[in-house]
């Protein structure tokens, strides 16, 4: 299955018979029958789609997707008919006002938690005879953190409402202990900054989280929920909260692993003004791309990362309508 990653000015995509086809100035530059399309991703400002091509992507469940130079999702089309399970939306907004809403709330801040801590470790490893000084500054703030999760396993309360204060304080804590470790391990890092980021670790952050955003909507859809019905991340209009809610599962073992390793390596970043040169963003979405192909063991059995995204979307669904209970997805390290 390809996954077609459209970027540049120029750029046309279109529907030849049954194939899909992407051209730049006139000249193609792919072509792949629609079965074998995984989705396409549409980073560029200067390109065509035609609406044959998103009938066609549409009718073989092929979402489109797009993401801004800086990575900011701002769009994604998908069949109607993928969202259409009207029990489990019923259910996703009743259970906002009871202990439903606490539990999925908990849950998302321990994965978030326990994943932060879980990556400092993965990069700690490596350190802990050629830098103990390192090594040791970074299981500092994991303990700290480990400490966090413990805590919001004791939050209670009768909806979330109720208990967000608390679970926003303890990932608040844990982020800014997660990213000081980051910051021991990466010299050119000096804080996290989200939207509008110029600095080289901000905007490959970002851009690997839009497209990690567009996969977690994809997913919530499929899975009959609304993204914009979420727990923590509070309801404001066009803020899609429930995709807030699960991304933060997901940001460590995905795309900070990609970013960190990549500057590891010693790639040199591009930058085309204040935001990534395009080599650098086919880079990075590439490198997301083949991470979430990866394959981790998740309730023990062996998935790739792309499949458990999905899994915990469906896996919210039926703990909303029929109480299975949900458990956070937490990578190794």
């Amino acid at each position: 299955m390809s996954e077609v990653f459209v970027e540049g000015f120029g750029v046309s995509v279109s529907k030849r018979s049954e194939r899909l086809v992407v051209k730049r100035k006139g000249e193609v530059i792919f072509e792949r029958p629609f079965f074998e399309v995984e989705r396409v991703i549409v980073s560029t400002e200067g390109a065509t789609v035609s609406a044959a091509a998103i009938h066609k992507c549409v009718k073989h469940g092929i979402p489109l997707e797009f993401i801004s130079y800086s990575g900011v999702p701002y769009a994604s089309l998908v069949s109607l008919s993928l969202g259409g399970t009207v029990k489990t939306r019923r259910a996703q907004l009743l259970s906002y006002e009871d202990r439903r809403s606490v539990y999925l709330g908990k849950a998302f801040a321990t994965g978030k938690l326990k994943n932060a801590a879980n990556n400092l470790k993965y990069h700690a490893k490596y350190r802990k005879t050629a830098d103990r000084a390192t090594y040791e500054y970074l299981y500092g703030r994991i303990d700290k953190i480990e400490e966090l999760a413990t805590q919001v396993a004791k939050v209670e309360g009768a909806c979330v409402d109720e208990v967000r204060g608390a679970l926003l304080n303890a990932e608040g804590r844990g982020a800014a202990l997660y990213w000081e470790g980051v910051g021991r391990m990466v010299p050119d890092f000096l804080s996290r900054e989200g939207r509008g980021a110029t600095d080289l670790v901000n905007s490959l952050l970002n851009y690997g989280y839009g497209i990690l955003y567009n996969r977690i909507l994809s997913a919530a859809t499929r899975a009959g929920l609304d993204p914009f019905a979420g727990y923590v991340h509070t309801d404001r209009p066009g803020k899609p909260s429930l995709v807030l809610d699960l991304i933060e599962e997901f940001r460590g073992p995905v795309v900070d692993r990609v970013v960190l390793g990549t500057l590891g390596t010693g790639f040199k970043v591009g930058m085309d003004g204040e935001r990534l040169d395009e080599k650098t963003r086919k880079l990075i979405a590439e490198r997301v791309k083949e991470r979430l192909a990866t394959r981790v063991t998740h309730r023990k059995r062996k998935h790739t990362l792309e499949n458990v995204i999905h899994i915990q979307a469906r896996s919210v669904a039926s703990f909303v309508r029929d109480g299975v209970l949900y458990k956070p997805f937490v990578g190794s390290w």
